[in-house]
């Protein structure tokens, strides 16, 4: 394929594109026969794969399967870097540098939805694979995937008197972010005149919903419906914790929840809000027409295979009603727990308390630090056929065969002191309760743990050791605490380091220890940060694990606790029993490289 006029050698040339990956040493000679004998095959099983995917009637993907296409398929190891693949993202670089052209790689959270849908029409950018992303000091930044489609940039710059401004990037993000704001878009404007919700079966007790997929939503009539479904995939996508749909004056503002911090995506017509709020309202079976008082529901469904749910919470405020969706990954719920973050000790401290017969186990910390997690985790790890586990929640945050879950209802007068008076005729082994918030529902709990069932519960405390003078200021007698308790757990989430930036860097440890963080007097630490990069957003940190607070009864304590001794105390006695704090386990973390000291101060503080 000869070079085009404009200069610019091709994507699509396979023999430039051979020639370029064994001048740069990222093809062996082994590789590349093994290309040249595979390609015909594995072009034609990557169109049999989108055939197969796509819904009968749709066309494909306007790009047929190219040479990168199927180099990336075939999972190629980078020579001389084991664990390291010869990726899509990884050849359009070396073809941006090979050419004198800037890689941009696409985060849809920095794209403007006007931007990239109301500049070209939609054909125009499939056919081309052009997206233009950002508008900046009057030039339009325009990502494509052919350098030799460089030429069509001057029609863009004709229709809309900018200059236009080329980068590389990937096919397939180009692809995904056309399919997904544009078919929002579309969404959105056709729901601006076409305003109708869903009908819902309300007799269903578990509403399962399938979230219809990208090329699904383009194809619906219902476009409230679409813009939700939409709504749901793109933060999925982005690993989001939360959906905030929150009424302005003249706008709708849709915000997502990223490892702990909230991003704006949309801002969307105001005539939009009430039709897509009670979209979700109906999804989660609340009264669509009470809009004066909050509701409570939940959303279980299915995307592209995987199961999730979804608690929805509204509110009304100054401009409407307020919606917040927690997503609720199985993943994340139900993990092991050697791998939520616990140390080697605290994990044989912990594994020791929940594998005893009978007792009390409490699980302290703010909303968000991930108590639901550890419960669910630990129920997991102890539940087998041999054993009831029954959980009484407010509301039940996941669904899961292996217990029997119950809900609180205050309207039905179900609360947990009511469901814990009658739970034990439920002959159970094992009995976990949402939050202990009153005398009377911890009366019952600690009369339940006494006559030998293992209970695990959460109360809202800065750290464990408090969680015993919380008891006591409830009203539970200090005796009763000392029998029944088998201690106590304090937790937060941390960010940790994004391991595609992560670098290091020296800092004196005199500084740390003026900041409170028990790094030594003096000397200097090599400690990891991150630069900051786009699988991070600029962030530095990707996910987030949990640092422990994990305090056992002894009998030392059980002593003090029946005394009436105060926490700072009982704490003393804790700390020199190897009891290690929320401070003390983020800076390990710190050390290992997990972490860094400011997010270890942020999270946990100076004790």
């Amino acid at each position: 394929m000869p070079a085009p006029p404009n200069g610019y050698q091709s994507i699509l040339d396979e023999t430039y594109l051979l020639a370029l990956l064994k001048r740069q040493h990222l093809l062996t000679a082994e590789q590349a026969e093994q290309l040249v004998i595979k390609r015909h095959q594995q072009r034609a099983k990557l169109l049999r794969l989108r055939q197969a995917a796509s819904r009968p009637g749709e066309p494909l993907l306007p790009s047929p399967p190219d040479l990168i296409d199927i180099i990336a398929s075939l999972h190629f190891a980078l020579p001389g870097k084991p664990g390291q693949e010869l990726t899509e993202e990884l050849i359009v670089r070396l073809v941006a540098s090979d050419q004198g052209l800037p890689f941009k790689k696409l985060d849809p959270l920095e794209l403007e939805l006007k931007t990239v849908t109301r500049t070209i029409p939609q054909g125009f950018a499939q056919k081309h694979l052009l997206l233009p992303f950002a508008i900046r000091d009057g030039v339009l930044d325009v990502a494509l995937y052919d350098p030799a489609h460089i030429e069509v940039l001057s029609e863009i710059e004709r229709a809309n008197q900018i200059t236009a401004r080329p980068f590389l990037s990937p096919k397939s993000d180009i692809q995904k972010i056309l399919a997904e704001f544009f078919g929002f878009q579309s969404s959105i404007a056709a729901a601006e005149t076409t305003l109708k919700g869903p009908e819902v079966d309300l007799g269903n007790l578990e509403q399962y919903v399938n979230i219809a997929s990208s090329a699904e939503i383009a194809s619906s009539d219902q476009h409230i419906k679409g813009a939700v479904d939409h709504l749901f995939n793109y933060a999925f996508d982005q690993r989001a914790s939360d959906i905030h749909i929150e009424p302005k004056r003249d706008v709708s503002v849709i915000r997502i929840r990223i490892d702990g911090v909230l991003h704006t995506i949309y801002n969307l017509p105001k005539v939009l809000h009430p039709a897509i709020i009670s979209r979700i309202k109906s999804l989660s079976r609340l009264d669509i027409a009470e809009k004066r008082r909050p509701q409570d529901g939940r959303i279980k469904v299915n995307r592209e295979g995987e199961e999730a749910e979804i608690r929805v919470s509204t509110v009304p405020v100054a401009f409407g009603e307020k919606a917040v969706l927690r997503i609720l990954d199985p993943h994340v719920l139900f993990q092991d727990l050697g791998g939520i973050g616990f140390s080697a000790r605290d994990l044989g401290i912990y594994r020791e308390m929940i594998s005893a017969p009978h007792g009390m186990m409490l699980v302290t910390g703010p909303t968000g630090s991930g108590k639901s997690t550890t419960l669910y985790s630990t129920l997991k790890n102890i539940a087998s056929p041999e054993k009831n586990i029954v959980t009484v929640e407010d509301p039940v945050e996941m669904i899961h065969e292996e217990f029997n879950q119950i809900s609180v209802q205050a309207s039905a007068e179900v609360t947990f002191s009511t469901i814990l008076r009658h739970i034990l005729r439920q002959d159970p082994d094992i009995i976990m309760i949402g939050e202990i918030r009153d005398l009377d529902t911890a009366r019952h709990a600690v009369q339940a743990a006494l006559t030998g069932h293992l209970v695990f519960s959460t109360l809202h405390t800065n750290d464990a050791v408090s969680s015993i003078a919380r008891l006591i200021d409830l009203g539970v007698q200090p005796f009763l605490i000392a029998s029944t308790l088998l201690g106590a757990m304090a937790q937060r989430l941390v960010r940790t380091i994004c391991p595609h930036c992560k670098t290091t860097r020296a800092i004196n440890a005199s500084e740390l220890a003026i900041l409170g963080l028990p790094a030594p007097a003096a000397g200097v630490l090599t400690l990891s940060q991150g630069q900051g990069c786009i699988k991070c957003r600029g962030t530095g940190y990707l996910g987030r694990c949990g640092i422990f607070e994990i305090f056992p009864m002894s009998e030392t304590i059980k002593t003090l606790t029946t005394n009436h001794a105060p926490t700072s105390e009982i704490k003393a006695a804790a700390l020199r029993e190897g009891m290690t704090t929320l401070l003390q386990d983020a800076w390990q973390k710190v050390m290992a490289g997990v972490t860094t000291h400011e997010e270890a101060l942020r999270v946990a503080g100076v004790e």
